[in-house]
Parts: C-alpha cells; sequence; structure tokens
C-alpha cells in the first residue's frame, strides 16, 4: 500500500479545521454558560444596595427558558422589549412540567423581567446585557431589588440570525424545597440556549454541527481522493 497522496492529506488537514473552527469561534461568543453570570450580577446589585443575595436556582432558570423559547417571535426591533404575555398557569401546567419541577415544590413567582437584542455583543458582555437589555430604567431595577425575592433564575434564548433574549425569575422559597427539578436536574438537557444553575455549557449544540461538518467534509475528501485514483 502506498503512502497518502498530497491532495488527500490536505483534505484531511482542512477537515479537521473545519471541525474545530466553529468550536473556538462559539467560545469567543458564548463563554461556558452566561446566564449564570447575570445571576451573579444581580446578587452583587443587591448587596450594593444592602438586599440579601438570591438562591440560584435552576427550576426557575429553566422556566426562564422556556418563557423566552415561546417569546421568540416577540421582540420590538426599535427598544428591545418582549411583547409577549404568556398565561400565569403555563408555568405550573407548561414550563415547570417541561422543566421537571417537581409540582409539590412549586412556589410562588414574584417578579419577572425579560428583554432583547439583536446585537451579539451582549452574550459575551453580561453587566452589558444587565444593564441596557434588562435593566434599563427605574421600573426594571425596582423588580431586581424587591424584598419579597428569595430565588432567580435566568433563561437566555438565541434565534438564528435573529434577537437573543434574555428572561430572569424571581420566586419566593428556599433552595432546597422550591422549585425543585425531578433527580436534581441531572435528566434537563436544553437543546438550544442555556439557563442558570445548569451543567451545561450554553453552545453545547456547537458540538453536534461541528461534528456533522466535519463528516461532511471527510466525506469529501474521500469521494475526491476515489475520482483522482
Amino acid at each position: 500500500m502506498g503512502a497518502p497522496k498530497p491532495c488527500f492529506c490536505l483534505c484531511l488537514c482542512l477537515s479537521i479545521i473545519i471541525f474545530f473552527l466553529p468550536l473556538v469561534s462559539s467560545s469567543h461568543h458564548l463563554p461556558g454558560n452566561p446566564a449564570n453570570e447575570i445571576v451573579a450580577i444581580i446578587n452583587k446589585n443587591r448587596t450594593a444596595a444592602k438586599l440579601g443575595a438570591l438562591n440560584d436556582s435552576p427550576g426557575l432558570g429553566c422556566m426562564a427558558l422556556q418563557y423566552v423559547e415561546l417569546c421568540k417571535d416577540n421582540c420590538a426591533a426599535t427598544n428591545g422589549s418582549v411583547n409577549c404575555n404568556p398565561p400565569e398557569d403555563d408555568f405550573t401546567e407548561v414550563f415547570g412540567p417541561n422543566c421537571g419541577v417537581e409540582l409539590p415544590t412549586f412556589g410562588t413567582i414574584t417578579g419577572h423581567i425579560v428583554g432583547c437584542s439583536q446585537s451579539k455583543r451582549y452574550i459575551a458582555d453580561p453587566e452589558a446585557a444587565f444593564s441596557e437589555v434588562l435593566v434599563r430604567d427605574g421600573r426594571s431595577l425596582s423588580v431586581v431589588r424587591n424584598r419579597s425575592h428569595k430565588g432567580v433564575g435566568v433563561g437566555l434564548f438565541g434565534v438564528h440570525k435573529g434577537p437573543f433574549f434574555w428572561c430572569v425569575l424571581f420566586g419566593d422559597g428556599e433552595t432546597n424545597s422550591t422549585f425543585m427539578l425531578e433527580e436534581r436536574g441531572q435528566g434537563i438537557k436544553q437543546k438550544k440556549g442555556c439557563f442558570s444553575g445548569s451543567a451545561f455549557a450554553c453552545n453545547s449544540s456547537n458540538l453536534i454541527r461541528s461534528l456533522g461538518l466535519w463528516l461532511l467534509s471527510l466525506l469529501l475528501c474521500l469521494v475526491l481522493h476515489i475520482l483522482r485514483g
């Protein structure tokens, strides 16, 4: 068996580059889980106002992601507001069950903030997303600093070639007894977006996309190799 031809070796190298390039570029735009960073910023804002930090609730976070997925077609391009108000029953009948929130542990949603933007820079800059997308006025700030909140969860969702959405849900109750996820949330793997308290990175779908591109490029290289003899 002869040595591989230079053309095939070049194709193989290019296919490897194609596999890793989306992962490198996506990690620049989506560093880990930006939803967790929004929670940290909210607690920093509250403690600066001498208010208690909130519990990071994966149950609230997952429902926040469900919320923005439902509202993905309702972003106002002019001011970044989200014109979408799901019925309150959706939390217990749709969002909660989809996330695996145990019904007996379902507490009270004490507030929420929703925002959207066409700019990708807010994904890489959670501080700017907090101050320029989510909390742009006194009304939103008063929601963040409400004394009745005990827990918080953040959902983040991006539409392909479209806007990015953020949702912050606040709730009452303690971490170990309210908005509890079945099997501690181990069975939940979001296909798009991310939510705070989750162990999964926001860009997990990029690995699948990269693998598909790599297999396609490798297949094309093999076809070219066979045709060239």
